[in-house]
């Protein structure tokens, strides 16, 4: 047989076939291995246990909204590094390598598409960016995304992921909590739906602002989600916490979210809740006979 033949054998003892980086997926939670094609096509989730791992903003864009009906908008804006902050490195080099490195200039992506054909705004914060945290560009661009639902009557939906907000810009990061509670307030009195997704992790000062305040507040299995973290809490209260503490089944048990939705049924459940909401506003705002 030709292979008889050959000099030297395809593979020497000790010689390692070099994998694929990114092939397999270990699953956290169950510790199952998943061939990694089907765990992206899952969307992040371990199709054994669901267990949700963090999925990149441009990655849930694409799952969730129609095909080819993302519009982006605002995606130059950029901070100047107003305060001239440095820590291991100085801020805006730490802006510049993450934008360079991502392709997106800060933290959230906005923009105009449709869900199952119906226009809506969306948000989706980038936990790849310096943590997802929020700074002046993601508080304007979050303002003007509710603006604009506000002026189009299109209903608003942002996903948050998110440390809070973003120490580097220090009180003028704070400032975007109420600058974008206060836009959302536009949206309200419009009668425009706004639906909130709390993904993992969702904290600091965007849990206490606008991603709390949705029409409807919907969290994905297993988020965190809180103002400090249950260390945080655990060392100032000198208490041990309740299990499950802080994460998206504990907040649906007493009340701080109104439902939890895996990630492969929220394009229909949005729909839906979008649907019941239209009608209502509707039929409150017809005239009475």
């Amino acid at each position: 047989m030709a292979w008889l033949n050959r000099e030297k054998a395809p593979f020497s003892k000790g010689q390692k076939k070099e994998i694929p980086e990114g092939l397999w997926q270990k699953c956290d939670q169950c510790q199952e291995i998943v061939f990694g094609r089907d765990f992206e096509s899952n969307q992040n989730v371990c199709p054994k246990c669901h267990y949700h791992f963090y999925i990149p903003a441009p990655a849930r864009i694409l799952f969730f909204v129609d095909p080819d009906s993302f519009e982006e908008c605002d995606q130059h804006l950029y901070s100047p590094d107003p305060l001239g902050f440095s820590d291991k490195k100085p801020y805006k080099q730490r802006l510049d390598d993450t934008s360079q490195k991502l392709g997106r200039c800060d933290a959230v992506i906005c923009g105009r598409a449709r869900l199952l054909g119906r226009q809506i705004q969306l948000g989706v914060l980038d936990f790849e960016f310096i943590g997802g945290s929020m700074g002046s560009v993601v508080g304007e661009k979050i303002a003007r995304l509710f603006l604009r639902s506000a002026e189009t009557k299109e209903p608003a939906i942002v996903f948050s992921s998110s440390g809070g907000a973003r120490m580097q810009e220090g009180l003028l990061s704070l400032m975007q909590m109420a600058k974008t509670c206060a836009a959302l307030v536009k949206v309200k009195d419009q009668g425009v739906p706004y639906i909130s997704v709390l993904t993992d992790p969702t904290t600091g000062g965007v849990a206490a602002s606008f991603a709390m305040l949705g029409d409807i507040n919907i969290a994905e299995p297993g988020a965190l989600i809180g103002f400090a973290g249950p260390r945080v809490i655990q060392q100032t209260i000198k208490e041990n916490l309740p299990p499950g503490f802080q994460r998206a089944e504990y907040l649906l048990e007493h009340g701080m979210v109104d439902m939890i939705c895996n990630r492969d049924s929220l394009r229909v459940m949005i729909a839906q809740v979008l649907d019941t909401l239209c009608t209502k506003q509707a039929s409150q705002k017809a005239p009475k006979t």
